[in-house]
């Protein structure tokens, strides 16, 4: 079987205006961040999957802690068309440069 990389892409604007947004924002932040994403612009962050079966499965874990409010989107593409994305300005991140299309960097 032949994997194709992935590329998930979560696109996200919570309500940050009370402490508690605040918090819920933080917490919806911090559970990507244990889901292997990694942040490539403020609100935008992305993380590799090795097939569609791993995304659908990793899509379904996201569900279970998405706020009740604000505006969520999650983005599946291959790898080819993330390689393809043009930046204007600025840069990739050093994490996004080091972590390329490994799921697991060890150190």
């Amino acid at each position: 079987m032949k994997y194709k990389i992935m590329r998930m892409i979560c696109m996200f604007d919570l309500p940050s205006d009370t402490s508690q947004e605040q918090r819920i924002y933080r917490t919806f932040r911090k559970n990507l961040i244990k889901e292997g994403f990694i942040m490539i612009q403020y609100s935008v962050y992305m993380r590799t999957c090795p097939n569609r079966d791993y995304c659908k499965r990793l899509e379904k874990r996201i569900q279970k802690f998405i706020p009740e409010k604000g505006n969520i989107r999650l983005l599946v593409i291959t790898e080819k068309q993330y390689d393809d994305m043009k930046i204007f300005i600025g840069s990739k991140s050093e994490t996004e440069k080091t972590i390329g299309t490994e799921r697991m960097i060890i150190i």
